[in-house]
């Protein structure tokens, strides 16, 4: 028998961080179920800030796609988004060095679009030696296809594809503390 302990795919507080993927002024309207991306992002952004977990956002080419969505924006206020142009989060040094300085090895992946930016990224953290969560419910693209397509390679890849809430849940671990609390009413 296996010494007892947590399932190496389940998320873990001390080693998650989330990375808020090109949720922009000029993407985001044309995204598909863009009314549940939004709402699921917002619960993980209110989520790992009532856990104390880093968050990481990043924008793809602000000066034609606009800034994060003022949405999200309000709900961190020392947002300061790693800008853009590779497709893939792990071409930004500055994001991969201080993702690197941190010393967490699980990412949590959402955003738009699920096809383009969220695959090559979650591709290229899994290459190196990240373990990628992605919330099915918290990604999208311009069209169902191109999403479902996207989560099926990543999950072929061994990426985790999981839910908003499976994410939140696997994080608190316990119940009966004031952040079990917290995060409960957000996915009410």
């Amino acid at each position: 028998m296996q010494e007892k302990g947590r399932h190496p795919l389940l998320l873990r507080r001390d080693q998650a961080v989330l990375l808020v993927v090109d949720v922009q002024e000029r993407l985001h309207p044309v995204m598909w179920n863009k009314e549940r991306v939004e709402a699921n992002v917002a619960r993980l952004l209110r989520a790992f800030q009532v856990l104390s977990l880093p968050v990481f956002v990043t924008e793809q080419y602000p000066k034609g796609l606009g800034p994060t969505i003022t949405a999200l924006r309000e709900l961190v206020p020392d947002l300061r988004p790693y800008e853009k142009l590779h497709f893939s989060c792990c071409a930004v040094w500055p994001l991969m060095r201080d993702l690197q300085d941190l010393g967490r090895f699980q990412v949590v992946l959402c955003g738009i679009e699920a096809h383009v930016c969220i695959l090559q990224t979650a591709m290229d953290l899994l290459h190196s030696g990240y373990q990628v969560h992605v919330p099915a419910d918290a990604v999208s693209s311009r069209r169902e296809l191109d999403w479902q397509i996207a989560l099926d390679r990543m999950r072929r890849s061994g990426v985790v594809v999981t839910t908003t809430e499976a994410a939140l849940f696997e994080l608190l671990e316990v119940a009966g503390t004031t952040e079990f609390k917290q995060i409960s009413q957000l996915v009410k």
